[in-house]
């Protein structure tokens, strides 16, 4: 029996890492759904927040801006995500079920993990506001970003009361199994679509795009 399209499963796209214009406009005219603009201070990838305002302020409309963020002070979340006009803010540390309860007030949150020896899906129940949760490879070091996968199948290893974002090492030549293995709402896509850190490669960005069936779309 063959198998069910890709092309079928409505599976929303956003690429990360986000750093300058031309690749925000690859990547949105491309038929991405979301952007990540990364604003963790040792991130290879970060970014001013005047900066991904500038950048924010030319997508279209349908454009999800999401800010990345690791261990910040509720405050300066908040701060920053209004100063740069984000849609959504993702929270990649060791954040607490009250901080993103505090922020959920008044912006969308997801809650990021990162899958390694310890992590059960039952900890995403911890956190009852948060819009999605997002589930990505396990670096000691890194939040995101890393090019690590992680065993798919734990995505389905229990409910969670928000939808899932897998990312982690997604590639254009794992990213049906992916899919198919975790069944998320969306994935994220940063290194895989990369030349270097904080650059991203056109084909890349468009191959890995074609998979879900994503087609080219006119910014202004």
């Amino acid at each position: 029996m063959k198998s069910k399209s890709l092309k079928r499963v409505a599976v929303t796209v956003k690429i990360c890492g986000i750093t300058n214009w031309r690749d925000a406009k690859l990547a949105s005219d491309g038929g991405a759904d979301a952007l990540g603009f990364n604003f963790y201070a040792k991130s290879p990838r970060k970014i001013g927040v005047s900066q991904a305002r500038g950048i924010i302020r030319r997508l279209p409309p349908e454009i999800a801006a999401v800010g990345v963020f690791a261990d910040a002070p509720a405050r300066e979340v908040m701060r920053f995500a209004r100063t740069a006009k984000l849609q959504a803010v993702q929270l990649h540390g060791n954040e607490s079920p009250a901080t993103v309860a505090r922020l959920a007030r008044y912006f969308p949150v997801i809650k990021a993990f990162r899958v390694g020896p310890s992590f059960h899906m039952e900890l995403l129940k911890r956190y009852p506001a948060a819009s999605a949760f997002l589930l990505d490879g396990y670096d000691h070091q890194l939040h995101g970003g890393t090019g690590k996968t992680f065993d798919w199948s734990i995505a389905r290893g229990g409910r969670q009361s928000a939808p899932l974002i897998l990312a982690g090492g997604l590639t254009r030549q794992n990213l049906r199994q992916a899919v198919r293995a975790a069944g998320p709402c969306a994935v994220d896509v940063c290194s895989g679509v990369e030349r270097l850190p904080g650059g991203k490669d056109p084909k890349k960005m468009r191959e890995f795009l074609k998979v879900l069936g994503k087609g080219p779309r006119k910014t202004r």
